[in-house]
């Protein structure tokens, strides 16, 4: 991508996140204390689990290096303002999910960059060779998540009006601007879009699905209540796809790397949509509202 479509893409990261900053309280980040099994459960799926899983998957289908480094890139990244609205729709615990999401995005700062680097020396051959720049790394996810959420619960904290009357406009705007980004990903790689999508597709569905499968059960397996199981499994398996695809092409400099992450943001969509079907069915049969 040339640089006027890097700029873009880190923008569209940095409204995204400042969208989600603007509806998150200081009281999200005190659920842990609220909810501690849960938020546990889900962190250990999100952090742990599923980039061992993103691995397995990464490795035991036969795919071209850049599509497994972009799976890798995806299963490091954290959920999403997506994950949230999806839990909302499958009648999940929003403040879960809510909490998962944020408190997800600080640590994988730390995490990404030795992922990723892991990915890059795993998959590619000798001559390939990339290194990230860890500290670097770290500032720059730092700059282009972490520092937009910030500015976004102050603005909710002192202008919560103004902060709720934008978090709509807001979200609509990022999801233009990355639904953008995509097409403007599939033009530049369309001599091996195909190619990729055949590759990349049935992973990412994989990588995605038993994610959720995953999540789903283990949070069972402890007890959790259902409207909580059905957050955790959403938090597992909706990573932020935008996130994954600002890291390939700002980053790393490497569209190739962003295609899989592309394919997985159309792809969750779908399953996004199952999970909400089955989480208003399991709503209606336990009786919960």
């Amino acid at each position: 991508m040339d640089n006027v479509s890097t700029i873009i893409l880190a923008s569209s990261l940095i409204i995204i996140m400042l969208g989600m900053g603007l509806s998150l309280v200081v009281d999200d980040f005190k659920r842990i204390f609220i909810y501690p099994k849960a938020i546990l459960i889900g962190l250990i799926n999100q952090i742990i689990i599923l980039p061992v899983l993103g691995f397995g998957l990464a490795s035991i289908f036969p795919l071209q290096p850049e599509v497994a480094i972009g799976i890798m890139i995806l299963a490091a990244c954290p959920g999403g303002p997506t994950s949230n609205l999806i839990s909302h729709l499958a009648k999940g615990d929003i403040a879960l999910s809510v909490t998962l999401t944020a408190i997800s995005s600080f640590i994988t700062i730390l995490t990404i960059p030795f992922i990723v680097n892991f990915a890059l020396l795993h998959f590619l051959e000798e001559g390939q060779m990339i290194k990230l720049d860890i500290v670097n790394t770290i500032v720059q996810i730092l700059v282009i998540t972490i520092i937009p959420v910030s500015i976004g619960m102050m603005i909710r904290r002192y202008k919560e009006g103004f902060a709720l009357k934008m978090a709509k406009p807001v979200r609509i705007a990022s999801g233009i601007v990355i639904a953008l980004v995509i097409i403007g990903l599939t033009i530049k790689e369309k001599d091996n879009f195909v190619s990729y999508f055949q590759q990349a597709g049935l992973v990412a569905l994989c990588l995605n699905a038993i994610t959720m499968v995953v999540g789903y059960f283990s949070a069972k397996l402890f007890n959790i209540k259902n409207k909580s199981a059905i957050s955790i499994s959403i938090e597992s398996g909706i990573q932020n796809g935008t996130l994954a695809i600002t890291i390939a092409v700002v980053l790393l400099e490497n569209a190739s790397f962003a295609i899989a992450p592309a394919v997985y943001s159309l792809l969750m969509f779908f399953t996004g949509g199952v999970a909400v079907y089955f989480g208003i069915k399991k709503s209606k049969t336990s009786g919960e509202s």
